[in-house]
């Protein structure tokens, strides 16, 4: 894999292996993935549980150290970086959206969003944190704690402070999971729209079949392996 990417190309994949645990309790998580993901591409990541689909997305994030094999994201090569080697390498690069909400709690919504764009040097942190709130509909909400916030709300919060960045990629791992029915289509939609207008890539790990096919793309993972690769939706003629 040569170090530099080609433009239009944002994860780069070549036989990324992960195995946790030691002698007899060695677990394989991953075997051998190959993947390629264009800038603006939509793709879903299905898989039964158990299949590698969240440690999948770990180890493209930067959140887990690979076993073997090479990753190179937004630009940045994670092979061979440690903790804080990969943090560095995702931070303004890459969004993350879970399914626990993962907020911190003695922070308001506004502070939750404008410490990660202090982070990644931005000018007016907590001017642009404001107006991503806005942008998610929780402008009269920028005081409260995430204790005092639905569970939609509290999603909304996430999103904002995954995208206020202006990620390449957005990583999201079952972001409706922890929704009723009518408030997930509320957050998929709103992700959906905040993603055009970003320009972000997607990355989506969803057990949900009518999601997925909002993607471009639908991986199948089975047993720590992509085993399908297919195009969601037909293309639309030029």
């Amino acid at each position: 894999m040569a170090d530099l990417m080609p433009a239009d190309i944002v994860i780069e994949a070549a036989g990324v292996t992960l195995t946790l645990g030691s002698g007899e309790a060695r677990v394989a998580i991953l075997r051998g993935i190959d993947l390629v993901v264009r800038s603006g591409e939509r793709v879903a990541i299905l898989g039964p549980s158990g299949s590698g689909k969240s440690s999948l997305m770990a180890v493209l994030a930067g959140l887990e150290q690979a076993s073997s094999g090479e990753i190179q994201v937004a630009g940045e090569r994670f092979t061979g970086r440690d903790e804080d080697g990969l943090a560095e390498a995702r931070r303004g690069r890459i969004g993350i959206v879970l399914q626990a909400f993962h907020l911190i709690p003695t922070m308001t919504a506004l502070e939750n969003v404008a410490v990660p764009l202090e982070l990644a040097g931005h000018p007016d942190p907590f001017a642009a944190a404001r107006a991503e709130l806005e942008a998610v509909g929780l402008g009269s909400r920028l005081g409260h704690y995430p204790a005092q916030l639905s569970g939609g709300e509290q999603q909304r919060v996430a999103l904002a402070r995954a995208l206020g960045v202006r990620p390449r990629i957005l990583f999201a791992d079952e972001p409706t999971g922890n929704l009723d029915a009518t408030t997930g289509e509320a957050i998929v939609d709103l992700l959906f729209a905040r993603l055009a207008e970003a320009g972000a890539t997607l990355v989506l790990i969803t057990h949900d079949h009518a999601l997925a096919q909002r993607c471009d793309r639908i991986l199948t993972m089975r047993d720590g392996r992509i085993v399908s690769d297919t195009l969601a939706r037909p293309a639309i003629p030029a």
